[in-house]
């Protein structure tokens, strides 16, 4: 019956296929080459600020039609009345597609992609996904760009925040759920997104985390480790990608055919669109590739298909026509797609699904959707260190929330929150508040500037995020600060980035906490009270001092609408954190890139050794991490077995399955995650120390013990080797199971 009903799908798809080809065909038919030409052309309704162009004449070019799509506009009215002027108005009434960054939520924000991941619960994140989607359609929006799947190993880069982190076993995982979550069962109903995989390709490694910046890596690094998120997500059904704004080793990656068509059409076969992110055909010029007519030209004949509101393909690509620069069929190419596009989410049998007023008002912050986002924020929090077991707090006294985090609404739903409502978020102090009531006294002060330097803070507070200042000498404002702290029994530190620290175009070179934040803290922790930071952070920083002094760290990430909520939650112990990190800590800036799943030298280092002469390792620091990768402390404690494999030599066509025991050793009821790495030890190319391969999420009551199963199979030891053959070679393996990626147990298995 199973392959009656596959068979009957497969038909059935075919049909559609079919039904489809055959519209397009006949539209198509009808295009004039200008009217082909505008449906490649995606423009701003200058609604969301995302870039530094803003697009003129929309609604005559509508008309003329000369657009295909719009993105930063929402609202049922007004999405309806721009499709009304395409369908009702344009000679063809081609509809028009309408867009947004909805990357962590729509008007309920979760906590930022980074934190997401820090969840490492796949239900989770592909639930926030669907109530994003839900959420954004009902606003009339049909096409997200999201997500984000870039790895990235260098923390300065700012946008390290927009995605999963290091791995590409956690990130290709969280791409197909959130894939899943936006595009639902069928991408055709009016509560989906088009989903839209970005930055193709490789934007997380340019050099030194400088944002735009240019990607030099070779092809063994890029199949293995960087490329597996972006197919991962295509294959969950993804139905379009954006070019990355760097080139990759001499080749931007909008004018670089190789990856738009070699890897992306032919070796994996996507028959979707592809559109260039925000002005990327137009940055070709500086980039050293020739004219916006060159550029454009070269842009499409690499496998572009749309132009995100630079308009060189609208302004030039008749003419490179008649000259003989693209060819008719290039422009068909493109135009067929984008169609494809609008009709796969029916668009053509109803321009107007997304624009239901009365959804508008029932489906957007709900209490549903705010309570999921309580509880996800909750579970991204990573407690970094738990002295004496100084959390969770009682819920009773007074408490001092002093710092630059702790009462500024605007800047919890974290970066890249472009349809946020932030004058109607509640601030830390706030949310805390409405989730203690009269429990606990909450005294609040600033205590310092975010920054000490004033140019410096504006820069880091865009967007509507400001955080006041206070021009007093630093010493006047830290002493008014300790006064309002002086009667409180616990002080609470909100401490960190502003959300605008990082994101597009926010690389940093120092990743320590501001040194006028951190000289506050220094004086908190002279009152001899009991001090918890709450971080703030969008990426990893350097927190040795503060992992030294501080007795308690809970990184919070931005957690979204709900983050005071959540904050108190976890601070007062009505949810056990269970956040792990997705993206190693270093000690300092100088270890970048620092990465858990680094290879081998020819000269190692001793775990846990340093100094030793004609090694690899450094004059002034260890080589080990603050947090590993895949850290993450508890309210309780958890004790692993040995691990147990039910044999240790396998073929081909078998499966090993490990065992290990997890117990809940400690006083409180919790959730953890259960890690699986396993390193190749002997290949025909050097492999990593360390692969995360698997991880489950268990929830253990107090004492409760659970016997957690792993089935390791040949696809789980296969990589591209020399040649970029996709193989698994026969030899000797190690497998770990663990907390985090250093804390582990150990088993050894061969592939015969």
């Amino acid at each position: 019956m199973l392959g009656l009903a596959l068979s009957w799908s497969v038909s059935l798809k075919a049909q559609t296929d079919i039904k489809m080809d055959q519209f397009i065909s006949d539209l198509m038919g009808m295009m004039t080459v200008e009217e082909k030409i505008g449906q490649l052309n995606l423009v701003t309704g200058g609604e969301a600020v995302t870039g530094s162009v803003v697009s003129t004449g929309v609604e005559a070019k509508i008309k003329a039609g000369e657009i295909g799509g719009i993105f930063s506009m929402s609202s049922p009215a007004r999405i309806r009345a721009a499709q009304e002027l395409a369908v009702k108005h344009s000679r063809l009434g081609i509809p028009i597609i309408f867009g947004m960054d909805v990357i962590h939520g729509y008007k309920t924000m979760f906590p930022i992609p980074l934190g997401l991941a820090a969840t490492w619960d796949m239900d989770l994140i592909r639930e926030s996904a669907r109530i994003a989607a839900v959420e954004a359609s009902a606003d009339g929006l049909n096409w997200t760009f999201s997500p984000m799947v870039d790895i990235s190993r260098d923390p300065r880069w700012g946008r390290i925040s927009e995605g999963s982190g290091e791995d590409t076993y956690l990130s290709s995982r969280i791409a197909a759920e959130m894939v899943k979550g936006y595009q639902g069962d069928n991408l055709a109903a009016n509560n989906t997104l088009m989903a839209c995989v970005k930055h193709f390709a490789l934007y997380g490694a340019a050099e030194a985390g400088r944002d735009y910046h240019t990607t030099d890596m070779s092809l063994h690094r890029m199949y293995n480790e960087y490329f597996p998120p972006y197919k991962a997500a295509l294959d969950a059904g993804a139905g379009t990608v954006m070019t990355s704004f760097n080139d990759i080793n001499g080749v931007p990656a909008t004018a670089n055919r190789w990856l738009m068509t070699d890897v992306l059409r032919e070796q994996w076969g996507f028959k979707g669109m592809v559109v260039t992110d925000y002005t990327a055909i137009n940055e070709l010029v500086e980039h050293g590739l020739g004219d916006l007519q060159t550029v454009s030209a070269l842009a499409l004949k690499a496998g572009v298909h749309m132009d995100m509101v630079g308009e060189g393909y609208l302004t030039t690509l008749k003419k490179s026509l008649e000259e003989g620069k693209v060819t008719q069929v290039d422009i068909d190419e493109a135009c067929r797609l984008v169609l494809e596009t609008k009709y796969k989410l029916g668009l053509f049998d109803d321009p107007f699904r997304y624009c239901d007023e009365e959804r508008a008002k029932t489906d957007i912050l709900t209490t549903a959707h705010l309570a999921k986002a309580r509880e996800i924020a909750g579970k991204s929090f990573v407690l970094l260190k738990n002295e004496n077991n100084t959390l969770p707090l009682k819920k009773e006294g007074t408490l001092a929330l002093i710092g630059p985090l702790a009462n500024t609404g605007s800047n919890m739903p974290g970066t890249w929150s472009v349809s946020a409502d932030l004058e109607n978020t509640p601030s830390l102090l706030e949310g805390m508040q409405d989730a203690l009531g009269d429990k606990v006294n909450i005294v609040q002060h600033l205590g310092a500037n975010l920054l000490s330097d004033a140019a410096y803070q504006e820069r880091a507070t865009m967007f509507g995020r400001t955080i006041p200042r206070d021009d007093r000498p630093e010493a006047e404002i830290i002493a008014e600060a300790l006064q309002v702290a002086e009667s409180a029994d616990v002080i609470v530190a909100a401490l960190g980035e502003s959300s605008e620290m990082s994101g597009e175009s926010s690389s940093r070179t120092d990743l320590d906490i501001p040194d006028t934040q951190k000289r506050l803290l220094e004086a908190l922790l002279k009152t001899g009270k009991p001090v918890v930071l709450v971080l703030f952070a969008g990426r990893p920083l350097t927190l040795t001092w503060e992992h030294e002094h501080v007795p308690a760290i809970l990184n919070v990430w931005f957690g979204g609408t709900e983050t005071g909520k959540a904050v108190a939650d976890v601070l007062f112990g009505d949810v056990n954190p269970s956040g792990k990190l997705p993206a190693t800590f270093p000690q300092n800036v100088g270890q970048i890139p620092l990465y858990y799943s680094s290879k081998n030298t020819g000269r190692p280092l001793a775990d846990g050794a340093w100094f030793e002469k004609f090694r690899s390792n450094y004059l002034d620091v260890t080589n080990e991490p603050l947090y590993p990768f895949g850290y993450g402390l508890s309210y309780t404690t958890y004790t692993y077995s040995n691990i147990q494999l039910d044999k240790t030599n396998m073929k081909a066509d078998e499966k090993i399955t490990a065992t290990v025991t997890v117990t809940n050793s400690g006083n409180y009821d919790g959730e953890e995650v259960v890690q699986l790495y396993i390193r190749d030890l002997v290949g025909s190319v050097t492999r990593p120390v360390k692969e995360l391969k698997g991880f489950q999420k268990i929830s253990l009551k107090k004492g409760e013990s659970q016997n957690v199963f792993f089935e390791i199979g040949v696809e789980d030891l296969k990589f591209y080797n020399d040649a970029l053959e996709f193989v698994a070679e026969p030899g000797d393996f190690k497998l770990f199971i663990g907390t985090n990626s250093s804390d582990v147990k150990e088993a050894d298995f061969s592939l015969l």
